[in-house]
């Protein structure tokens, strides 16, 4: 069930380049039930900017009534957010959109969390989760470079992790499913968040043979899908709303 509330601000730093971890208190919290939902958050009470910006839920803590998102600041109104100090009241509409499913996963199967960029955060509550309930956990990260790379040790607290640049800085030098190909990693289940160039990736790598869940990032503008502005198209004909039957659909879903 999505609410609106003003939540206070715990902490906010500077993780990577120009990517901020933003950490908020309050009630909402106990609303936030799945892994790979997402958060509508007002910038300012003034009319500018006008839209909200939807931001992935990257942990949350029910002991501490506390969530955390991670977001980059490249526009306006992320530019804006990542001025805020604690202390501060931020307006959130959330938890949104439909995230992963872990419940068929069984304790004896092996899951590979792959993120790129931005779609690392959600991956960390799937991490968390399927560590606890006794899953073995690979996260596979990808960053454009060193400056950018963000919560690998974070990971290694519940996952074996792999990390790749593009230039080779760190880690593996290429995209993550060359890394995958490259370490021969065996898995049954493979949930994955990032652009879509990455997502197409794994579909074509992966998508006959492994089950598992896709979340894509799309650009959106209400994020309770009321307006239509970010449907997508399904392999079945049909379309859907990724901020509402999405972010997360099932592997092969979606036309990529």
């Amino acid at each position: 069930m999505r609410k609106v509330q003003k939540m206070t601000i715990v902490s906010q730093k500077m993780i990577a380049k120009n990517v901020f971890e933003l950490v908020l208190s309050g009630d909402l919290v106990e609303c936030m039930l799945q892994a790979g939902q997402f958060v509508n958050i007002k910038i300012n009470e003034v009319a500018y900017p006008l839209l909200r910006r939807p931001i992935s839920i990257c942990h949350i803590d029910y002991e501490l009534n506390q969530f955390t998102v991670i977001y980059r600041a490249e526009g306006e109104g992320t530019k804006l957010l990542s001025l805020k100090t604690a202390g501060e009241l931020v307006d959130i509409l959330g938890p949104l959109g439909t995230g992963f499913e872990i419940d068929e996963v069984q304790t004896s199967e092996t899951v590979v969390l792959v993120g790129g960029g931005i779609g690392v955060p959600p991956m960390y509550e799937m991490a968390k989760r399927l560590n606890a309930k006794g899953v073995k956990v690979i996260s596979v990260l990808g960053f454009a470079s060193s400056a950018d790379v963000f919560y690998e040790e974070e990971f290694k607290k519940f996952a074996e992790v792999y990390i790749a640049t593009m230039d080779g800085s760190h880690g593996f030098k290429g995209n993550v499913v060359e890394l995958m190909k490259s370490e021969n990693l065996e898995f049954d289940w493979i949930f994955g968040c990032g652009p879509k160039v990455m997502l197409k990736a794994i579909e074509t790598e992966y998508g006959q043979t492994k089950k598992g869940y896709l979340s894509f990032e799309e650009r959106m503008a209400c994020g309770i899908g009321a307006c239509y502005a970010c449907v997508c198209q399904l392999n079945n004909g049909k379309m859907a709303r990724v901020c509402k039957e999405g972010p997360v659909f099932k592997l092969g879903e979606v036309a990529l």
